[in-house]
């Protein structure tokens, strides 16, 4: 097991399954010399050169369209675009044609291509470039959706998702690139749709997923101390959604807080709230399920607004205590 970084993991993912698999190709902006606006492929070009490292025009429909072509033709192409937020220009190749192509042509052909794409607030790059846009994507049958909070997990679920037979859209947390975990050297992969348990737990489960995952877990690490029992559930995977993994937890607890940096209404917390109640985990809880999300507001430019619209680790032991002592629900 070797230390290293979210960035590293997504690095070592990429460049793993292009030298396993020839098909496998990189395209994108600035991804080449630059080496991806984050650092994402860095070193890539040098390695595998122009022709599977490809830098594209700055036309996000136009090159997701591309990539969707070149998955039908036998290729499985990775589309690295720079800011999550522009998922909305590539929103029509990815929900109109290669989320439904293989239920359109009769189960005969997939589109196996991964969208990578950075999301995410923290970083000071205002309302246009800082949103979390995941549950756009949840309503569209066809498209596997993954949002890793480890370097393990982000490396293992981004091979998964290479080797893929859809359309798989990979959103990582630009405050997550930094972070650090221990990483296996050797070839490894993740199941899509299986959730983690990142930490056991008796009184409330924290549901969560991506950059909420480390609030979450220095959060039950600081509510340990006074006492309290918090098992924190990461689901890793948007779609397919582990349903079961995350009702055994609140058989456990009785009690549960979804927790996500979107904004609450409408957000995905939604959805899992709305699985828990429809499982047999509803006849086991104590209290209702409580939602902690982002507030309805786009993200602001200045540092401390934008800190104040997002949870965080006292937002989260505070939504803790009260589900505890007054039986939580809004």
């Amino acid at each position: 097991m070797a230390e290293i970084t979210f960035l590293q993991a997504v690095n070592d993912a990429m460049s793993e399954e292009m030298r396993r698999d020839k098909s496998v190709f990189l395209m994108g902006e600035d991804i080449g010399l630059y080496g991806g606006c984050f650092g994402a492929s860095r070193g890539m070009l040098k390695e595998f050169g122009p022709d599977r490292v490809l830098e594209t025009p700055i036309s996000e429909e136009g090159f997701i369209d591309a990539a969707f072509g070149a998955a039908l033709m036998g290729s499985r192409p990775i589309v690295e675009l720079m800011f999550g937020d522009f998922v909305t220009l590539a929103s029509d190749g990815m929900i109109n044609h290669a989320a439904k192509y293989r239920f359109m042509s009769g189960g005969q052909v997939g589109a196996p291509m991964v969208l990578r794409t950075p999301f995410g607030s923290g970083t000071g790059a205002a309302a246009q470039h800082s949103q979390s846009l995941e549950s756009m994507f949840a309503n569209t049958p066809g498209l596997k959706i993954i949002y890793p909070g480890t370097a393990y997990d982000a490396k293992g679920l981004l091979k998964a998702a290479i080797r893929d037979n859809d359309p798989v859209l990979f959103f990582e947390n630009k405050l997550l690139y930094r972070t650090r975990g221990e990483v296996p050297e050797g070839d490894y992969t993740i199941e899509i749709g299986k959730a983690d348990i990142k930490k056991s737990g008796s009184d409330v489960s924290l549901i969560t997923y991506s950059r909420m995952l480390p609030i979450c877990m220095a959060a039950a690490e600081q509510l340990e101390k006074e006492g309290l029992s918090v098992e924190v559930v990461d689901i890793r995977t948007i779609k397919p959604l582990d349903v079961e993994t995350i009702a055994q937890s609140v058989k456990k607890t009785t009690r549960a807080i979804v927790v996500h940096e979107a904004p609450k209404f409408g957000g995905f917390g939604g959805e899992i709230v709305s699985s828990i109640n429809e499982s047999e985990a509803f006849y086991y809880l104590d209290a209702p399920v409580m939602r902690l999300g982002g507030t309805e507001s786009p993200i602001p430019y200045s540092p401390t607004l934008e800190k104040q619209i997002v949870p965080d680790e006292p937002k989260v032991i505070a939504a803790v205590k009260k589900i505890l002592s007054k039986g939580g629900g809004e």
